[in-house]
């Protein structure tokens, strides 16, 4: 083999594709990583259709969070009303996705003002170059900001949010993350107290198949988790994956007041998030909410590819009525 084509050989072997998690993640041999999905970026500022204002706060040296503020009249301002403070996580099979993204930026400004809340949209480190649990550890620290400096020195969250109505929201590794949060012992043992967390089509899954999920290894599922996660010591059956796995903390543990489980009908991982729901039912009893609303003919985060249809705005307002809800 002549010195050219030995060249083209090596060049061709070290841009072999050694994990393919498309569309959201390929591994080329080379290290070269490539994420088909990955959105633009956008700027905060004001929103033209909801009149919610945005800007970015840095938290730490690797993360920030793009907060919104949803008009608030004089006369709320003067009787002293406070809002509801919702803290979102964005999805992205924890490699890829931003606060900053495009979709995840019209999703906020709709969210803010559709539950007339403070939010605060979290960035987090993802993986390969930072494995889990960095995305925890990041989103963790987000929260204990939101619970307690941000409430004294972040002017929107001092003078509009409600500290006593704090919610936890996100889709998809999003909402693994508002469960990991809502278990965390630093959140519990300091006995602070979430008004209520929404998983919306939470990426949960188990080594042993239930409702229509496929049967055997699943590149997305199995494939992906032990990927970005590769200190998983039960695979999928990892409480931080599965839930509901034998030996996984109990679900009476979540420290808030009330949960929503948002599915949707064409998601394989609908089974999960349903099984969730009935397991945080009976293990929280009858005096702690737990909402499960399904959407029909629609599949994984819909809302965030097709917004303006009627299940998106369907799906918004009943997240708007947990929110707002005594």
């Amino acid at each position: 083999m002549s010195g050219a084509a030995a060249t083209t050989a090596a060049e061709n072997d070290d841009d072999e594709i050694v994990h393919d998690f498309a569309p959201l993640l390929l591994v080329h041999r080379s290290g070269r990583l490539e994420r088909p999905l990955s959105m633009p970026h956008v700027p905060p500022g004001h929103d033209a259709a909801t009149s919610v204002v945005s800007r970015d706060v840095t938290l730490s040296a690797h993360s920030f969070a793009r907060l919104y503020l949803p008009p608030v009249s004089a006369s709320a301002n003067n009787n002293n009303k406070r809002l509801p403070v919702v803290v979102y996580f964005h999805g992205g099979g924890f490699v890829i996705g931003s606060a900053s993204s495009a979709a995840y930026h019209r999703c906020l400004n709709d969210l803010a003002a559709a539950c007339s809340a403070v939010a605060v949209s979290v960035d987090y480190r993802l993986a390969p170059e930072h494995p889990v649990p960095a995305a925890y550890e990041d989103s963790l620290a987000a929260l204990k900001w939101v619970l307690s400096a941000a409430f004294e020195s972040d002017q929107w969250l001092a003078a509009h949010g409600d500290p006593a109505r704090v919610f936890l929201a996100g889709d998809s590794a999003g909402g693994n993350i508002c469960h990991h949060l809502a278990m965390h012992p630093d959140i519990r043992g300091a006995g602070l107290k979430l008004k209520g967390i929404v998983l919306i089509h939470p990426w949960f899954w188990g080594k042993d198949p239930i409702g229509g999920e496929p049967r055997g290894p699943t590149k997305m599922q199995k494939g992906l988790w032990e990927f970005v996660c590769p200190g998983a010591a039960d695979g999928e059956d990892d409480p931080r994956m599965n839930p509901t796995a034998p030996g996984a903390p109990g679900l009476e543990s979540l420290a808030c007041e009330k949960v929503m489980v948002c599915v949707a009908e064409g998601d394989v991982l609908r089974w999960r998030g349903k099984l969730y729901a009935e397991a945080a039912a009976r293990a929280r009893g009858a005096e702690h909410g737990v909402e499960l609303f399904e959407s029909e003919g629609v599949g994984h985060v819909f809302y965030l590819l097709e917004p303006a249809t009627e299940k998106a705005k369907e799906l918004l307002d009943r997240i708007a009525a947990f929110v707002t809800a005594k």
